[in-house]
């Protein structure tokens, strides 16, 4: 289906002040038309919207059949006819030609150019002549390689692009018959090539390869002569089969066939390779992979066939990887790196568009109102001219190569209008008598003849459809050139001015609420993507203005797709990101009126909100803002409400207004353990300490636990990438520490909050920092020890309270806090901790003196297993590392508190059983010496 908008593409338009009627003609570059007529090529400047100025003429060898232009290499290749005699020729260092009766240099393709012709190369046109052994019937030159190909009856020939150099300073351009495609039981009419990708044309029949360079099929190539069976031979079998199955009163048709991938081998077209370059070339084609084989069949509903019942316009469109659009595409290199490769063919009333690198699919259809005669594929647009018009369809090559570009595509982060949208045509403008069409740069340039007087011709019989052998490619020789002609530059219009009046356009869907809304709005949107891939054609200043276009484009969409009720609903998210829109701006945008009281709020809109809320974004809502907030999902999605009030964007909710919408939730049958931790959380705020008693009395401190497990961020939330502890967890830390520790605890034990993470939370919490820890952080600590996390490194943790057992021993340093657990706790509780060796007893037991506190760091230090920490700690000291000078300044510290307490003996026992023995010794020493200090 295709659905028309009457937009308006095209612009000025300027008419071509040829001298004689234009038989073939091209774009060139960013400035030049090349036209051809007679034994002449005309070089047209074409600057701005109303200057088209000639600039060269030179004469060709004979009437031109095909004409073609090559951006790299700079050069113009045509197929020739003199005395029924074709030649290929390229004419390369056009633009020195001043005058048409300046000089030309004629060269054959290949001969070395000797260095004191330097600098006559140098001011002037070459003319480059390549001989086949076969008439050249087409030509494609490589967009991205400047390589030519040149189609013959039964092969391709393949001419690389290289230069000659002369000196130093000076190299001229040259061409290298490097390949030969033989291809059987297809004759080109129409061929297309662009950096190994081959595309042939015959009248009913198109077929797409690939050139391998991977030399590990390098037996698929011949590199000597072709053997085959005399073609004329084959020609006399064809003629002779065929004969026997036509007759005067019936004809045979061969169906209709599309094959894609590997099975388009078994077209029947065989396809092989004869490498005829230099063994130094820099790349080498070995195989073929077969992409693409379609055949359609002639129409024989009526009796008579006519002669136009055929395919044209062949055309291959590569699209180049020019960086991310949503990022800065300042430092991304401008080189041309194909991203993506697109074919399109046409039948009289149906054009096919296909998508062809990394798989072989259809993308798009495209019915025609009348009988096209010819088009051209842009990555904007399809332009098709019929008799009488010039139309304008949109294409869906953006929409694919965003998504070969960023596989993050149709994601929560960004996304791309589906390449299955129906196609529309923008325009369809009246143009009387056309003829042909070509494209360069933002201009469509169309041959016109107002009263052409058609010769009749014999029509042949529908047998011509029968064989591919009986097709014929050889260009008709055109009528004698008559009054009536003109050569049109219609000029399209800047991107950007077209997507305002897309924009525009939607306004008048807007308040009906219609797909076609988001339709168009996808149009201009695809447009703009389209712009921005095509770098290499904007004018300066062009790109930051499309750039800008391409951020109001995702905001526009966003809009449709949170007001609109469709199944795509959910993404308003990522259009709403690339648009660099705040949450806030984003709001602002929304209609919160109603005349009969009653709101109702579309799903794109909550999903938006409800995944930006939970995002932990650095944005804070206003307080008028949050009320709305929370009115919207109250009315749209109440469950969500106690979640949506922990986000760190919600900061400044009003808290009487968010507990007014939490009670009606109770009223309402919500009422959870959640809620209930939202109102206590809103009565601290409000500083109604009793409210906040009352709420966390109400629920058993298993629910509260498991009510902070649902919602993470009533305890901590990230702020600009930091861990900030809630006013919910600072009052928990002060009145039930038991309760914070255990739900951290659960929190890591669900993956809601890593280790790290974790450690830096209590930091925080308590005001510690650098590597002061406080006594939260042991006990949290202590409770993993207990859990026994299938996450925690055992080994870390050991050392890690180890550690800090040592260090407030050592330092005579009690705890900031009561810790949770006593000694005796941890030994009934957690396996890890052993029980206490005897001499640990009596040294306590006789320093009636020693603080508590002391005593039970001394109690939790023994198993945590000195015949197990001591071996350790020696061990990461001979590992070295990063964290060499603190397991060595531990291990010090340990030996120093322990010789000073402990007996020789069981100083003894508690030594590791490797080590270097000059190292333990003082500890040694001292230990055994301290007695008759004493």
């Amino acid at each position: 289906m295709v659905q028309l908008y009457n937009l308006h593409p095209f612009g000025s338009q300027q008419v071509v002040p040829c001298k004689l009627e234009p038989e073939r003609f091209c774009g060139g570059g960013r400035d030049t038309l090349f036209v051809a007529a007679g034994c002449k090529v005309e070089a047209f400047t074409v600057v701005g919207q109303e200057l088209c100025q000639p600039r060269c003429v030179f004469s060709t060898l004979g009437r031109v059949l095909r004409l073609a232009y090559s951006e790299a290499g700079d050069y113009l290749v045509a197929i020739e006819e003199k005395n029924k005699a074709t030649f290929l020729r390229a004419y390369v260092n056009w633009r020195s030609k001043r005058t048409e009766n300046s000089r030309v240099c004629i060269r054959m393709v290949g001969h070395d150019v000797e260095a004191p012709f330097s600098e006559t190369f140098r001011d002037q046109m070459s003319i480059v002549e390549m001989p086949l052994s076969e008439a050249p019937l087409c030509i494609s030159c490589c967009p991205v390689k400047g390589d030519l190909l040149v189609g013959c009856s039964n092969n391709l020939v393949l001419f690389s692009l290289k230069y000659q150099i002369i000196n130093e300073e000076f190299s001229i351009l040259d061409f290298e018959r490097s390949l030969v495609i033989h291809i059987d039981n297809i004759t080109p009419a129409e061929i297309s090539f662009c950096v190994g990708y081959v595309a042939v044309m015959s009248e009913l029949e198109v077929l797409i390869v690939k050139l391998e360079s991977d030399p590990k099929n390098r037996e698929s190539v011949n590199h000597h002569p072709r053997k085959t069976t005399n073609p004329m031979k084959q020609a006399e079998d064809t003629s002779n089969d065929t004969s026997q199955l036509e007759s005067d009163d019936f004809v045979i048709c061969q169906k209709p066939m599309e094959l894609l991938g590997e099975k388009s081998k078994q077209s029947g077209i065989s396809v092989t390779l004869e490498s005829t370059g230099l063994a130094d070339e820099k790349i080498k084609y070995f195989h073929v992979r077969h992409l693409l084989y379609r055949r359609f069949a002639p129409d024989i509903s009526s009796c008579l066939l006519s002669d136009d019942v055929r395919l044209h316009s062949l055309q291959l469109l590569p699209i180049f990887q020019t960086g991310s659009l949503t990022s800065d595409r300042k430092s991304s290199s401008r080189e041309k790196v194909l991203l993506s490769l697109f074919c399109f063919f046409s039948l009289p009333h149906v054009g096919y568009l296909y998508m062809v690198v990394k798989s072989v699919e259809l993308m798009s259809v495209y019915q025609y109102p009348e009988k096209s005669q010819q088009a051209v594929l842009t990555p904007q647009f399809l332009h098709v001219i019929t008799s009488n018009n010039l139309q304008c369809y949109t294409v869906r090559c953006s929409a694919a190569a965003a998504r070969e570009e960023d596989p993050y595509v149709d994601t929560t982060l960004k996304a791309c209008p589906p390449i299955s949208m129906d196609v529309c045509a923008l325009r369809i403008q009246l143009f009387i008598g056309l003829k042909a069409i070509c494209h360069f740069k933002n201009h469509v340039v169309l041959l016109t003849k107002a009263d052409p007087e058609t010769v009749p011709e014999r029509r042949e019989s529908p047998k011509r459809f029968l064989s591919r052998k009986g097709t014929s490619v050889n260009p008709k020789t055109p009528p004698v050139a008559e009054a009536g002609w003109n050569l049109y530059i219609v000029n399209t219009i800047s991107p950007v001015q077209l997507y305002k009046e897309m924009v525009d356009y939607s306004n008048a869907y807007k308040t009906a609420k219609t797909q076609s809304c988001i339709h168009l709005l996808s149009e201009a949107h695809l447009l703009v993507r389209a712009a921005l891939m095509d770098a290499s054609q904007l004018e300066p200043g062009e790109e930051a203005e499309l750039l800008e276009a391409f951020k109001e484009s995702c905001g526009h969409l966003g809009d449709c797709y949170s007001r609109l009720e469709t199944q795509h609903s959910h993404l308003a998210l990522p259009y709403y990101k690339m648009s660099g829109l705040s949450m806030a701006e984003v709001l602002a945008r929304v209609d919160w009126a109603v005349d009969d009281g009653s709101q109702k709020y579309e799903r794109g809109l909550i999903f938006y909100i409800n995944h930006s809320l939970s995002e932990n974004l650095d944005e804070e809502l206003s307080e008028e803002m949050s009320a709305k907030v929370v009115q919207m999902f109250y009315v749209a999605e109440p469950k969500q409400l106690p979640h949506i009030l922990c986000s760190p964007s919600m900061k400044n909710i009003d808290p009487s207004t968010a507990l007014r919408y939490l009670r009606k939730l109770d009223t309402s049958g919500f009422s959870s353990v959640l809620v209930t931790l939202a109102k206590a959380a809103m009565a601290l705020k409000m500083g109604d300490l009793d409210m906040h008693r009352n709420e966390m009395k109400s629920r058993s401190e298993m629910k509260l636990v498991c009510g902070f497990i649902l919602e993470p961020r009533l305890l901590i939330q990230q702020r600009k990438g930091q861990v900030v502890p809630t006013e919910f967890a600072v009052h928990l830390k002060e009145t039930q520490p038991g309760l914070l520790v255990a739900s951290v605890l659960a929190l890591q034990k669900n993956n809601k909050i890593g280790i790290e993470e974790a450690d830096a939370f209590f930091k925080v919490l308590c005001g510690k920092d650098g590597d002061r820890i406080p006594q939260l952080l042991v006990d949290f600590w202590e409770a993993q020890l207990v859990a026994c996390l299938p996450d925690v490194v055992l080994q870390e943790l050991f050392f890690k309270l180890t550690s800090q057992y040592i260090w407030r021993l050592s330092k005579r340093q009690p705890p900031d806090t009561t810790p949770l657990r006593t000694s005796e706790d941890l030994i009934n509780t957690c396996s890890h901790y052993g029980l206490i060796n005897p001499w640990v007893n009596i040294l306590i037991s006789s320093e009636s003196s020693v603080d508590k506190n002391y005593m039970e760091d001394l109690s939790k230090l023994q198993t945590l297993w000195w015949k197990k920490l001591l071996p350790e700690l020696c061990q990461r000291i001979k590992c070295g590392g990063e964290k060499y000078q603190l397991y060595l300044s531990s291990l010090k510290e340990t030996l120093s508190v322990v010789a000073v307490e402990l007996e020789l003996r069981d100083f003894l026992n508690v030594l590791p059983e490797d080590g270097t023995a000059a190292f333990f010794l003082p500890y040694l020493l001292y230990c055994s010496r301290k007695k008759s200090l004493t």
